[in-house]
Parts: C-alpha cells; structure tokens; sequence
C-alpha cells in the first residue's frame, strides 16, 4: 500500500489552502483525507446504513437478497446531464466515505439516472464564475476525489450510457471496470477549451490505451464511440445501447460471490503491483496471499468445493 499512499499524498500535497474560509469547503482535507485513507485500509466492521439525502445529486441504493453487496450510485442532475459541480462534488465525496465505511459493501456500480448520458464533465457554467485560485481549488479537490474512487478498497464498475465528457470519462476512469453502450460517446475535450484533462486524464487514459493513443485523444480531443473504446482497451465491454446496466450487473454478481478479502487483495496486489519492479511486485503478490491464508474465507472456500455447495463467505 505504499505505492497507493504515495499517491494520494502527491495528490493532498497540491491541493490548495486558502488563509480565509475553503473556497469547496472539501471533505477531504488533509487530516480528513489521511484519516479516510486510514479507514479504506482498515474498514469498521460497523454496518452503515445507505441513504440519499433528498434533492442530493448523487442517489445511492443498496441491492437486496442474492444481490446483497452491491451497490449502486447514481448520479442525477439531469438540469445539466450531470455536469460536476460544486454541490454534486460534495454529495460523490460523502457517497464514496460512506460506501468505504461500510463492509458489507463488495461491489459498487457508478451509473447515470439520466437518460443518454453519464456525465458531461465539469460544469462550465458553474466554472466561469470561478477566479483562477478558486478553479483551481476545485480542480484539485476533484482530483483528489477521483483519487479516493480509485483507490477504495472494493471493486468498482463505471455504466456509460450516452456521454462521458472531460471530467465524466475521468470518473470513469478512476474505476475498476468500464461497461459502455454501443451509443456511448467518450472523450477528453479540454484542449478545445485551452487546458488539458486535470483529474488523472493524462495520467489514467494512457495507462489503459498506451501513451500514443492517449496523445491522439487527448491532442485532438477527439469523441470516440462506444465499439472503439472496446477495441483500443479504454471499457471492458460494449453492449447494445441500453443494455450496459445489466451488463455491469452480471459482472457485479460475479464478482459478489467470491471471497471479500480475496478480491481486495488482488485489487491491492494490481493495483500497486503496476506502479513498481515486477520483483518488488513479486514480493506484494506473497504478502497479500499470506495475508489470505489464515482467513476463515479461504476455509470455506475449500469446505465448499469439498461438500460440492456454494460457499458462504463472510469477508473474515
């Protein structure tokens, strides 16, 4: 974990302070944000119950029965198709801290109750009114929040249905896994508007699709459609219009029936394996299998595969 706390500390390191009131006001200051890391590393066994405060922009809901695990956020400002503002902002940051405090939560689903569009980036609008110190304020605290999506402890899958713009495809991209429709319409616009992509898109997108491609999007600025964005590796799957939802589903589900702590270590295991020698990577991958062996998890996992049942994991 020392790769992943490296970089949310660059991340905290170049988020700005002002002398007078927080332009944001932001959930993750440093001492907020080093505490919630301290929790995605050790998460309360206290259970949390979900709920969206009303006129939110941001609406959670827990599945129930065989689909207790999942969860699902949906964004929903559909007055600006989920532009990113300040509010919206705020209410992500406060859905993510929840979700990572919970430990019944095993997969968590970011969707769009707009119809035609996940999210159209940042809220330009909202921005023009912003000085240069306070746009920048905001940049970096959303830079951090998509920081925070990336590195939760659990797995997380990005439906795109329509748009994902700027912003939107960098939520998108702090994810896990990207599920898209065959309509969708991906880009990273904000060379058009003399700036570049100032939420991970420059660091993210070429991680995916190789350092050319990325330089390709992101020069020209170029909207790709849902079947490209499969072929070039930036969604894991493209699935007829409408459809991505349940697509996402299906591969939430799967992922709901295995083990808990097994999935969060290979999470950790990729995650920061990537970012250092593969001999160091190595020596990651036997720490977080030793950290499986003495789970109660990887005893019934083997009971069940004896007696030829389902197993019953706990995250234990």
């Amino acid at each position: 974990m020392v790769i992943a706390t490296a970089i949310i500390t660059r991340a905290l390191r170049n988020h700005c302070r002002q002398k007078s009131k927080p332009f944001l006001s932001p959930l993750f200051t440093h001492e907020k944000f080093s505490h919630s890391l301290h929790r995605l590393q050790n998460p309360s066994r206290r259970t949390i119950m979900l709920q969206s405060t009303p006129g939110s922009c941001v609406q959670l809901q827990r599945l129930s029965d065989s689909d207790s695990g999942i969860v699902v956020v949906n964004l929903d400002r559909p007055e600006v198709k989920n532009a990113i503002g300040k509010d919206m902002l705020r209410d992500l940051q406060h859905s993510l801290e929840t979700i990572n405090d919970d430990p019944c939560v095993n997969v968590m689903m970011i969707s769009s109750s707009v119809p035609k569009v996940f999210c159209a980036g940042a809220d330009l609008k909202e921005r023009r009114t912003m000085s240069s110190s306070e746009a920048h304020c905001f940049v970096n605290t959303l830079r951090s929040t998509f920081t925070f999506l990336e590195e939760l402890r659990l797995p997380t899958i990005a439906v795109i249905e329509g748009a994902a713009l700027g912003g939107g495809l960098e939520m998108a991209l702090s994810c896990d896994l990207r599920i898209c429709g065959d309509d969708a319409i991906l880009a990273l616009p904000e060379t058009g508007l003399a700036i570049i992509p100032g939420a991970g898109g420059t660091q993210r997108l070429p991680r995916l699709v190789g350092k050319s491609m990325a330089k390709e999007l992101i020069f020209t600025g170029r909207k790709i459609g849902g079947k490209q964005a499969m072929m070039m590796g930036l969604v894991n799957h493209c699935v007829p219009a409408g459809e991505a939802h349940l697509k996402a589903l299906e591969i939430a589900r799967e992922i709901n029936r295995k083990g808990p702590f097994a999935i969060r270590m290979a999470k950790r295991a990729i995650n920061d394996g990537l970012e250092i020698n593969i001999t160091s990577a190595l020596q990651l991958e036997e720490e977080c299998y030793e950290a499986l062996l003495h789970t109660k998890d990887r005893l019934e996992g083997l009971a069940a595969f004896a007696e030829k049942r389902k197993p019953r994991y706990t995250g234990g």
